[in-house]
């Protein structure tokens, strides 16, 4: 008799989401911990203790020690975690770090802000604690204002340029790990991504906003409900209709402009790992691609969650029921989503199982798959558009590389 296969032991987790304060000094309208389908954050202290933060300090350790990792990474997050003051701010990091240096395990620090208290004081922190500093930005003052304003309404760009200019003096550029933007679709590419050049990011995140089948994203509310039931491309060589894709269309002027400039202006995240992708390379992040999942959430209150993302989804969604005092991270491991975060194609749905871009796509980002009554077993609401791209991207690397096997057979777009 043959014995059933033994499925392989989960990733370990490497990347450890810290919410140090859960409330935040702007009132940015997409949002999605404070105007998503989860409202937990109202319930949660505004401020992590520093008991919770010297347990997640040993829970790292133990993590670490047990999966034999040469390093994790620990991510100050919100809300908006410079709302912790420059003195709480360092007793945070002190403690956070105090388990994990004593049993020689290697962390690295940063902090995902909103620029706006990008003070000399809070800067030095810092610097002591070695944090690079990544800076939510949205391109052109218009752009940026239209959406990440004070909670009374004033745009924010003029206070996030001035901490921006901080972080790129001498003393600090050292910490300055790049910017996040989310795409508008009013606003032009190519003016965005030119906007954003001018602080210098070493790193730029374009990132897709938030949305589900249920809830999609602006500009495609045509979407709701309608999942398809088909691959959005096949290898057939038959010509296909293209199903509208203004997402594709906008990153598709990005990433000509990125890709021809003459010199390397900044990285972008997105279009190198799907590079990667195309030319049968690995990928490490978890918006496009199979690698597993490897990050958990701390809230203030101790309470681990899965991505912060999946507050898009439904209220409650991210909760594992599980804290840093009663339990360890290899208990994150055995979740039910976790696992199927984990499992690569496994844990797809069945039209991206047969889709010849899976190894590239991945599905997309997970909380982007949901829909009442199926779950996250469903294409990206952005299917059509990151089938697009991924085309687009495909034919310029292959232009460029004549001869190069790539990881795709011949494609054609279809409808979605």
């Amino acid at each position: 008799m043959t014995s059933p296969p033994v499925p392989p032991p989960p990733a370990s987790l490497r990347q450890f989401i810290l919410k140090v304060h859960s409330r935040c000094n702007l009132d940015c309208d997409y949002c999605y911990v404070y105007h998503s389908a989860d409202t937990s954050w109202q319930a949660k202290p505004r401020v992590m203790d520093l008991t919770v933060a010297e347990q997640v300090g040993r829970r790292v350790v133990e993590h670490a020690v047990a999966h034999r990792l040469s390093d994790v990474r620990v991510v100050l997050h919100g809300g908006e975690p410079l709302l912790l003051g420059a003195r709480r701010l360092g007793e945070l990091l002190g403690v956070v770090e105090r388990g994990p240096a004593e049993a020689g395990v290697p962390v690295r620090f940063s902090v995902q802000t909103n620029g706006v208290l990008l003070t000399p004081d809070i800067l030095d922190v810092l610097r002591r604690y070695r944090v690079g500093v990544s800076v939510s930005l949205d391109g052109t003052r218009a752009g940026h204002d239209r959406h990440r304003h004070f909670p009374r309404g004033r745009g924010s760009h003029g206070r996030v340029t001035q901490g921006l200019a901080r972080l790129g003096a001498t003393d600090y550029r050292h910490l300055y790990a790049g910017l996040l933007c989310t795409i508008d679709l009013a606003n032009d590419p190519v003016e965005t991504y030119e906007a954003l050049l001018a602080s210098h990011p070493p790193r730029v995140d374009l990132l897709l906003p938030h949305g589900t089948w249920e809830t999609p994203p602006p500009g495609l509310a045509d979407r709701r409900r309608r999942i398809p039931t088909v691959p959005p491309v096949t290898a057939r060589d038959v010509p296909a209709p293209t199903a509208a894709t203004p997402y594709a269309d906008w990153l598709r002027h990005v990433f000509d402009r990125w890709y021809d400039a003459p010199v390397r202006e900044t990285g972008i995240r997105l279009f190198e790992e799907l590079m990667a992708g195309v030319l049968g390379g690995s990928m490490r992040t978890e918006s496009v691609g199979l690698a597993p999942a490897t990050l958990a959430v701390i809230e203030t209150d101790g309470s681990i969650e899965q991505s912060d993302s999946l507050k898009v989804a439904y209220e409650g969604a991210p909760e594992t029921g599980l804290d840093v005092f009663r339990h360890s991270f290899d208990d994150v491991l055995d979740e039910p989503l976790v696992r199927q975060r984990q499992s690569g194609a496994a844990g797809l749905g069945t039209t991206c199982g047969r889709c010849p871009l899976v190894t590239v796509c991945g599905g997309g980002l997970f909380a982007h798959r949901y829909a009442p009554g199926s779950g996250f077993r469903n294409p990206s609401v952005y299917c059509a558009d990151l089938a697009a791209l991924i085309l687009h991207i495909r034919g310029r690397v292959r232009a460029d590389l004549p001869g190069t096997p790539l990881g795709l057979p011949e494609l054609d777009v279809r409808g979605t």
